[in-house]
């Protein structure tokens, strides 16, 4: 099955034409959706998108560029809302160490504190990583969370096989539709195929043929006909199994699996 793994659905980008831009991607074939909110102001509509729509999948945290103006209490309405069974995981959460002016240490502190709140209740995390792959990954190992996905991977083979190890899968999406992405296209080629699943982080990242437009959850097949190309493989066998690598990361939602798959 296709399913977009990171997507931002609540942006202001879309609140002109939010049904339309699911039903085009549900026609190409998406399944589901899953939509991490960045901080707490956002968490209410993203939660409310997915009562409304069966086949979106929520996720609650705090970005590490919303970390300047996010509180203790924010920490505490999140843990809460983590609580009552809702979320398909913690995040957006991570790090950012390539935004000018940002501060390492609240990052790092406001990181801890949600790869916490991901243990104490058992949920995987959708982590956002640039230019801090390695302090992510120490950070992990301290934390002993359920796995989830590093979003947007753009790190190293020995970093993704240190991701592997940890029991994480890896995000691609419009970036390797760049022929220039050399090393993205190369990890996407040769990266064991159980490692990878798609997103889009629509409004965000274009693909090649989007450039300077708006991203949208229907490139989701694309992307995989783009995957299949690399490596060489049919199709259908690169929807199955990304749809699988998604589900295995976010099994443990709602009734313990996705309502329009398994």
């Amino acid at each position: 099955m296709l399913i977009d793994t990171h997507l931002h659905l609540d942006a202001a980008e879309f609140d002109a034409d939010r049904a339309a831009v699911l039903a085009r991607a549900r026609a190409r074939g998406v399944e589901g959706f899953v939509v991490p909110a960045v901080e707490r102001a956002g968490f209410g509509k993203v939660l409310a998108l997915a009562e409304a729509e069966p086949d979106v999948f929520p996720a609650l945290g705090i970005h590490p560029l919303h970390t300047g103006r996010a509180t203790d209490d924010d920490l505490a309405a999140l843990d809460d809302l983590l609580g009552r069974g809702r979320c398909a995981a913690v995040g957006e959460i991570g790090l950012d160490h390539y935004a000018p002016g940002f501060d390492a240490a609240r990052q790092q502190a406001f990181f801890v504190a949600q790869l916490e709140l991901a243990r104490r209740h058992d949920l995987p995390v959708i982590l956002h990583v640039r230019r801090a792959q390695d302090a992510v990954l120490a950070a992990l190992r301290r934390a002993g969370v359920s796995g989830g996905i590093a979003h947007a991977f753009n790190g190293s083979f020995q970093q993704a096989g240190a991701f592997l190890a940890l029991g994480f899968r890896l995000g691609f999406g419009g970036a390797m539709t760049f022929t220039g992405s050399r090393r993205i296209r190369r990890l996407a080629a040769e990266l064991p195929l159980t490692a990878i699943v798609l997103e889009t982080d629509a409004p965000d990242m274009p693909p090649a043929w989007g450039r300077g437009g708006r991203n949208a959850p229907e490139n989701i097949r694309r992307y995989a006909e783009t995957l299949a190309a690399l490596r060489g493989l049919p199709l259908a066998e690169v929807i199955r199994a990304t749809g699988e690598n998604a589900c295995g990361v976010f099994q443990r939602t709602k009734d313990g699996g996705w309502r329009t798959g398994k």
